[in-house]
C-alpha cells in the first residue's frame, strides 16, 4: 500500500533551518514525482517545490534559493532543506505523489495532480 510520510517539523527561530523528511513505503520513490506542498491556517494548500522521476525540480519564487528538494533513492526517502526561515513559511508540509501512469517532463506544483499525501509535518518559524 502506498505511504507517504512526513518528520522534522518543530519550532524553529526566523532565519533559521530545518530539514524535512518524505518516506516513502509501497513503491520505488524514484521513479516517481515527489511535490512539497504547503498550508498555514485560512489558506489553501501551497505547492512550492517538487522533483521529477528525472531528478528535475520546479519551485515557486517565495522559496527561491532557501529551499532545496533532494533524493535519497537507498533510504526511499525525499528530503526539503529549509534556510533562511521566515515567519510567513509556518504551516503544515505535506509531501505528496501520483499513481501511475507517470507523465514525461517536469513535476507540477497543483495540488490536484497529486494522488497520495502524507499526514503533514507542522512547520513553527517564530521568535
Amino acid at each position: 500500500q502506498v505511504q507517504l510520510v512526513e518528520s522534522g517539523g518543530e519550532l524553529v527561530q526566523p532565519g533559521g533551518s530545518l530539514r524535512l523528511s518524505c518516506a516513502a513505503s509501497g513503491f520505488t520513490l524514484e521513479y516517481y514525482p515527489i511535490g512539497w506542498f504547503r498550508q498555514a491556517p485560512g489558506t489553501g494548500r501551497e505547492g512550492f517545490l517538487c522533483i521529477s522521476n528525472s531528478g528535475s525540480t520546479s519551485y515557486i519564487d517565495s522559496v527561491k534559493g532557501r529551499f532545496t528538494i533532494s533524493r535519497d533513492n537507498a533510504k526511499n526517502t525525499v528530503y526539503l532543506q529549509m534556510n533562511s526561515l521566515k515567519p510567513d513559511d509556518s504551516a503544515i508540509y505535506f509531501c505528496a505523489t501520483v499513481r501511475p501512469p507517470i507523465r514525461a517532463g517536469q513535476c507540477q506544483l497543483t495540488a490536484s495532480e497529486y494522488d497520495y499525501w502524507g499526514q503533514g509535518t507542522q512547520v513553527t518559524v517564530s521568535s
